[in-house]
This record gives C-alpha cells, structure tokens and sequence, in this order.
C-alpha cells in the first residue's frame, strides 16, 4: 500500500523500540553493471513471460497500441524511477534529485519501471517509487520525454508536457488508492532464486510480502524506493544505520526479540504432555508448572519469594496461559490449526519479521547483498528447525503477532494476517504452495 506521495508503506508488524544510532558505516560491497534492466523481445511467434502480472499487462497494452489503458495500470501500481545514492541520502524531504538521459537531439528523457522490472540492487544506485499524480509534481522541468520500462518488451514513451501531466494527476486521483496494492499474493515468473535455502528463506516472510503488495520471492529488494525503506525501518524499528541494522537482524535471528516468557510458557506444556509432544493438557497443572519452574529460576538467582514483581511475574504467566488457549480455540475455529493443532513455539514471530528485515536493510543500503543472502538463508534454517510445516509456521507467527499486538480483542491485527494465512495456503502460486517447507530427499 504505497503512499501517494512515495513514502513509505506501512510496516504492519514493527517492533515498536529501538534506539536512533544514526550510522552510515559501509559494508564490503560487490560493484556490478547491472544497472538498468535490460530484457529482449521475445523472438517471433513466441510468448514473452513476464516477471508479474503488471508486466504481462502491460506488454499486451503495448502490442495492442493502447497507451491510455498503459498509463491507467501506471496510475494503479506506481513507478519507480533511479537516483544517485549519494544524491538520495543528500535530499531533504521535499527534495526529489532524479537521474535523467540527454538525448542527442537535445532532449531530455527520465526512466521509470514498474517494479517486477527492477534490476539487482546496486552500490551506488537506488531507485525511488513515485505515484503517477507524484510523478507530474517531481519530474523535472526540463525533461521531455518519460520512458517507461525501456529495453524491455513493454517499453512505452510518453510526452511530458502540462497537458500530459494534468492527465496523470487525473487518472492519479481516478484510480490510485493508498491501500489497494496490499493483501495479495504477488510472484515473480522471472528472475526469482532457485529451489534452496534462499527461496525458503524468502518464503519465511511471506505473511508481510502478502500483506504490503510485494513480490515474496525477489532478494534483490526495492521494496517501497530507497526514502520508503530508510523511513520504514526507522520508524518501526528505530534502524537509522548499518550498526543498527546488524544489531536488529541478530537478534530477530538468534529469536531474542519476542519476549522470553511467550515460549517458557509453552514449552512447559510440552513437558507436560505424553512424550514432551505437546497437545491437550490439564490447564490447571500447566499453570501450576509455570510457577514452580519460575519459583526455581527465582531460588537460582536470589530473588526473594515475596518480591512484589516477582509475584506480578507468576500472575501474568498464569494468565498468559489462558490467553493462549483461547487464542488457540479461535484458531481452530477460523481454521488456521486442525481440530487438534495447537501451536508448540512463537519462533515465526521473531523468523519471519527477520526474513523481512534482512530485505529491508538491504532496500535502505544498511546491509550488502551479501548479508541479506546470509540472513535469508539462516531465517530458512531457523524455520526449518523449529517447525514441521508452512501451516504450523503460520500458526506460530500468527499468535505471536496476536501477543504482542491485539491483546485478545481479535480485532486487525488479528483478522488481517487470518487473511494473509488463507491466501497463502490458498494461492496456487503462493510460496506455501510451491515451495516444500522441509528438505526435499537428495
């Protein structure tokens, strides 16, 4: 759901804290040439695919000649246009540096993308997103051509004159709403890693692509433009630098960002169940082995029996045990667990919000593409570690965004990744349904 004006899109499951470090240390970072994308005509009599849909679109619109019906879909998703990254960390907020091609015959032209046409991130180049209404306001004056999605199968040219610009700032107004690129499945066809760790990884953070409008399965990140992603992870997470970012992703990864106590709960009905394989156990007694065992922690560290917080502590465990039961019965009735599922860990909590924050440092020029490949890959292990399924990972990341978030009101945060849960169990192209949760045989 991105933002009229290019900002950000919203972060539905920040964290809420964190400290302004404010640094820009530099990673290692590999150079490439891979600056602008460049995909060739499809050869006579074949059919081109297309990264996504949008594209697939597009290229019919340019076949058939239809350059309004091309600028309506522009208007829907947005475009994305480059910028030197030293020029777009230099540009105050109403500022919009954007880089532009002179042309022999004197003209001047501006290149924007839809996004499945993106190329891999570069070290010293970014690429902002912008609505078409934005796009008339920013694009310089002195540009006279706007190319969109040049040197690919579905390149169309556009004048830049006023009476071409009141037209997008009409069909801006007509058509774009703030929040209808998010809740749905989006795929790339084209250009996506192949079945591995990495892809697994990605999947890992499927709950947040779904809900955001972006395509799951691209590590090459651009997410909301690089002043989206800068602004994304500040805000909800209080990443302003390098240091910050390393320090998130750690902890997201080594699962230390939820609280403690979620999963010292469950993993005493665990030791209570048959076999330490969790399922139905007497309430009464899962309560009671959480006060002993946090009787025994607090002997262990010298925490007086009679210490007021240490008491708060033993009655908001105790209802923390309630809380996950009927959070686990209104699973079951929406769904989201079988009959007799009930959720053994709130790792996904921590693994899948890690999966997206090793893309987002990477939007934000906080991480090397080596470091988010890294971290996608770990988050791949981590799931795998701790669950057995897509189903049973969705269950945990769904009741740890309830604990932290909804405070049993089943309200949004619980209904709107209830509908990101159906979809992507549902989609036939949704990484749940494509990509095997557990190592395939060798």
């Amino acid at each position: 759901m991105r933002t009229a004006s290019g900002d950000e899109r919203q972060d539905h499951d920040a964290q809420g804290d964190g400290e302004a470090q404010g640094d820009r240390e530099e990673g290692h970072e590999e150079d490439h040439e891979e600056v602008f994308p460049f995909v060739p005509a499809p050869e006579d009599g074949t059919r081109w695919t297309a990264p996504t849909d949008v594209e697939q679109q597009l290229y019919r619109l340019t076949r058939t000649g239809n350059a309004y019906a091309y600028l309506r879909t522009l208007a829907i998703e947005g475009v994305y246009y480059p910028v030197r990254l030293d020029e777009a960390r230099a540009a105050g907020e109403d500022e919009f540096p954007m880089l532009t091609v002179p042309l022999g015959d004197g003209r001047v032209a501006a290149q924007v993308y839809t996004a499945g046409l993106l190329p891999r991130t570069h070290p010293h180049l970014v690429y902002e997103y912008a609505t078409l209404g934005a796009l008339a306001g920013i694009l310089p004056g002195d540009v006279d051509i706007l190319a969109v999605n040049a040197a690919t199968p579905c390149e169309e040219y556009f004048s830049t004159d006023d009476d071409e610009r009141e037209t997008w700032l009409d069909l801006h107004h007509e058509l774009f709403e703030p929040d209808g690129l998010g809740d749905r499945v989006v795929t790339r066809r084209t250009g996506a890693p192949p079945p591995g760790p990495l892809l697994h990884g990605l999947a890992c953070g499927a709950h947040l692509c779904f809900q955001n409008g972006d395509a799951w399965n691209t590590p090459h990140w651009h997410g909301s433009g690089y002043r989206g992603e800068v602004g994304r992870i500040a805000a909800g997470w209080g990443v302003h630098g390098r240091d910050d970012w390393r320090s998130t992703q750690e902890r997201l990864l080594g699962l230390e960002v939820s609280p403690w106590h979620w999963d010292f709960v469950l993993d005493a009905r665990l030791a209570l169940a048959p076999g330490g394989r969790g399922g139905h156990v007497d309430p009464q007694r899962w309560r009671a082995l959480v006060e002993a065992e946090l009787r025994a922690r607090a002997r262990e560290n010298g925490v007086p029996a009679d210490d007021p917080e240490f008491a708060d502590m033993i009655a908001d465990l105790r209802t923390l045990v309630g809380e996950v039961l009927r959070y686990e019965a209104r699973f079951r009735a929406d769904g989201l667990l079988p009959p007799d599922g009930f959720v053994r860990t709130i790792a996904a909590w921590d693994i899948g919000r890690g999966s997206n924050m090793a893309r987002w440092g990477r939007g934000a020029r906080y991480a090397t593409e080596a470091e988010t490949l890294a971290a996608l890959e770990r988050a791949s292990k981590a799931a795998r570690d701790a669950y057995g399924s897509w189903e049973e990972f969705s269950a945990g990341y769904v009741l740890g965004r309830c604990l932290h978030f909804d405070e049993e009101r089943f309200g949004s945060w619980y209904t709107e990744v209830l509908d990101a849960h159906r979809a992507l169990t549902g989609d036939p192209e949704s990484p749940w349904r494509t990509v095997p949760f557990t190592d395939e045989p060798g």
